[in-house]
C-alpha cells in the first residue's frame, strides 16, 4: 500500500475512474493508453505492488495474476499471488526488471487508502508513487506512472483498515483493471498512437 496524502501528491494532475462506472474499462483503457504514449519504444513494466496477506493491500497481486495468464505481446507483468512484489523484496524486484528490460517504462500499480467519496476509484498520474508509506515504510519510489486503487477508508488505524478490506470491492476492481490492461496490449499501438478512438472522458483534478 502507498499513501496518496501529503505533499508527495500534490500539485500534480490526476485522472479518476471509479470501477463501477458503466464505461470504466473503456475510460480505464483511454487514459492509460494516453500515458503509456510516453514509453515511445521503451518495454513497458507493469509492476502489480501487495501482498495477498492483507486484503486490501492484495489489489496489486490480484491484477498481476489475471494478467499473467493471458497471452500479452506488449505488457511484461511483474507481482502475483505467487510471485509478489511487496516491501520485502522491492529493490531486488526493481533491479531484476532493469536488468531484464532496457531502460523500461514502468506503470505501477497498488492499493491505498482514501477519502469515503473515492473508494472503489482508480487514480491514474504520471511519476512514480512511494510503496510504504502508508504503513511509515522507506521504500524506492516505483512508475514513470502510477495506478492507485483507492480500496478503503484512511485517517486512522490504517494497517488495520486495510486488513479488514471487503474482498468483494478489490476483486472487483481488479478486475476492471485487468481487463483494461489486456485490452490495451491488444492494441495496434503505432495506428492508435495519434487517434482518439474513445468516448471523451471528464477529468478531475486535485484529490477527492
Amino acid at each position: 500500500m502507498n499513501s496518496k496524502n501529503g505533499l508527495f501528491f500534490r500539485n500534480r494532475v490526476k485522472e479518476y475512474v471509479s470501477h463501477t462506472d458503466t464505461n470504466a474499462i473503456q475510460q480505464l483503457k483511454s487514459i492509460l493508453f494516453s500515458h503509456l504514449q510516453k514509453a515511445g519504444k521503451r518495454p513497458v513494466a507493469i509492476v502489480c505492488i501487495g501482498t495477498d496477506r492483507s486484503t486490501g493491500d492484495s489489489l496489486g497481486p490480484l491484477v498481476g495474476t489475471k494478467l499473467s495468464g493471458l497471452d500479452l505481446k506488449k505488457l511484461h507483468v511483474y507481482g502475483t499471488l505467487s510471485d509478489p512484489v511487496h516491501a520485502v523484496n522491492l529493490k531486488e524486484k526493481l533491479a531484476e526488471i532493469e536488468q531484464a528490460h532496457k531502460h523500461p517504462f514502468i506503470v505501477a500499480i497498488d492499493a491505498c487508502l482514501g477519502r469515503v467519496k473515492s473508494v472503489g476509484s482508480f487514480q491514474i498520474g504520471d511519476g512514480p508513487l512511494k510503496p510504504g508509506a502508508g504503513v511509515q515504510k522507506e521504500l524506492p519510489e516505483v512508475g514513470d506512472i502510477h495506478i492507485n486503487g483507492i480500496v478503503n477508508v484512511s485517517g486512522f488505524m490504517e494497517y488495520f483498515v486495510l486488513q479488514n478490506t471487503r474482498l468483494h470491492l478489490v476483486m472487483s476492481m481488479a478486475n476492471t483493471l485487468s481487463e483494461s490492461l489486456s485490452h490495451i496490449d491488444q492494441m495496434d499501438w503505432t495506428r492508435e498512437k495519434n487517434r482518439s478512438l474513445f468516448a471523451p472522458i471528464q477529468n478531475i483534478t486535485g484529490r477527492i
